[in-house]
């Protein structure tokens, strides 16, 4: 079975009112009593679903299990966001003492709320320097405003496939590393003939497996929220550049009709039908799982890959990328919260046991000394992935009470942009500015 998780296109949005805020709890200050050398039951609440990631991640339980004895775990897999902050509203001897999540945008909820324990008590009283381990861009989406809830269990990076085969016909030496030559090339590796394609160099349609707008966004380093947390899309001059440059991508290729029309003709994202597997596309935006995908299906093409190009007036961020990743935290309600403390370290931050559990389903490492591991899978398409990850430029999301429907709001928006429905681009962001920041405080009531 595959080694991967593909992260859901869309975040998942927990509606505060129903699911996490209404009847938060006082947010742990880490002094719980629990002796963890005595004999305790953990349950461990995670999503991983596909045999492999299973057993990977049940391969982890017995080496921590066999570092302490006293301790067994309990898991409980392919569990949803919504279903571990039911749980936790609920309370009792059910719900779980450690829970994960892919999603990373809710983690502003999980803080806010104090559904999920503050940890910095935890690494100060068993002595881990949270700065020393992680980088600083996976700690910036595992805390909200100062409560470090949560820690980085492996991340995900984005970066550009490409077809070497059609650069090798169209005469182009090396994938793009400005979005000028992003353009010209996405230009130059179309192909047409009358109204139909038969490939096409970049598809920019936000719509297309992981092109979430955001995703693309990142090479800007956009800055999504001002100091005080408002929404701050239409004052910030990467927004424009953004959509102007996808604009270019899509006018060099034939425009969003006929382009949306190509796109409605791809096969599924997991499946040998995808587009870039299939010919279809020659460059492709896509993250690092991708690439033991291409070596399953036996792709038909040579194949390489490289960071996404970066603005022309940024050349000196090259190599940057989006970030994403799964998150790790300690359940409020649990009775045993220094146990299930040992275990969130053991798997967030015990170098061999990171470096084990990425080579094992295929994802980026999370601390700084895995990411040096020479045990890492040597795979030169992998290394691209993890440069990408260390690269001081990348970006992840910023967390927010609201989760992740920022995310969702600048997609629908995007969409209605790229088919030409916004007449004015500046007053279109500043409602979309508006509609951020009253579900943001509507999250708070």
């Amino acid at each position: 079975m595959p080694r991967w998780r593909i992260p859901l296109r869309a975040p998942v949005v927990l509606a505060a009112a129903g699911l996490l805020l209404a009847g938060c709890a006082n947010p742990s200050t880490g002094s719980a009593a629990d002796d963890p050398t005595k004999p305790v039951t953990l349950k461990f609440w995670h999503g991983w679903s596909a045999p492999g990631e299973v057993k990977a991640i049940n391969d982890s339980i017995a080496r921590f299990e066999k570092l302490h004895p006293n301790i067994h775990v309990r898991a409980t897999g392919n569990v949803s966001d919504a279903t571990v902050n039911q749980a936790l509203r609920a309370g009792g001897d059910e719900a779980p003492d450690v829970v994960s999540s892919f999603t990373t945008n809710n983690v502003g909820q999980y803080c806010d709320s104090g559904m999920w324990a503050d940890l910095d008590p935890f690494m100060k009283k068993t002595g881990l320097d949270k700065k020393k381990v992680f980088p600083q861009s996976l700690l910036d989406y595992t805390s909200y405003r100062g409560n470090q809830c949560a820690l980085p269990l492996l991340a995900d990076a984005f970066g550009m496939y490409y077809n070497k085969d059609a650069f090798d016909e169209a005469g182009i030496a090396h994938p793009p590393r400005t979005m000028s030559e992003f353009v010209a090339d996405a230009e130059k590796l179309t192909e047409r003939k009358g109204d139909s394609y038969r490939r096409v160099g970049f598809m920019p349609d936000f719509r297309l497996y992981q092109n979430s707008p955001d995703r693309l966004f990142a090479q800007w380093g956009p800055t999504y929220f001002d100091p005080s947390g408002k929404s701050r899309l239409a004052q910030d001059p990467a927004t424009y550049k953004f959509f102007a440059t996808a604009k270019k991508l899509r006018d060099a290729q034939g425009g969003y009709d006929a382009l949306e029309r190509f796109r409605t003709s791809f096969g599924d994202e997991m499946s040998n039908q995808n587009a870039f597997l299939s010919g279809k596309l020659a460059m492709h935006l896509d993250g690092e799982w991708r690439g033991l995908m291409l070596d399953d299906a036996k792709a038909k093409f040579k194949w390489g890959v490289a960071p996404l190009p970066v603005p022309d007036d940024q050349a000196e961020t090259y190599g940057r990328g989006y970030l994403t990743g799964t998150v790790a935290g300690i359940a409020h309600s649990s009775k045993h919260q220094n146990a299930a403390w040992e275990l969130v370290r053991f798997l967030t931050a015990d170098t061999d046991q990171v470096v084990k559990f990425a080579n094992a389903i295929h994802n980026v490492p999370s601390t700084k000394a895995a990411l040096a591991s020479p045990d890492l899978d040597a795979d030169p398409t992998f290394r691209t992935f993890l440069d990408i990850a260390k690269n001081k430029y990348s970006q992840v999301l910023p967390p927010s009470t609201n989760g992740g429907m920022y995310v969702v709001q600048l997609q629908d928006f995007s969409y209605t942009e790229e088919a030409g429905k916004v007449p004015d681009l500046k007053k279109g962001l500043r409602r979309l500015d508006k509609l951020i920041d009253a579900d943001t405080l509507q999250s708070k009531n």
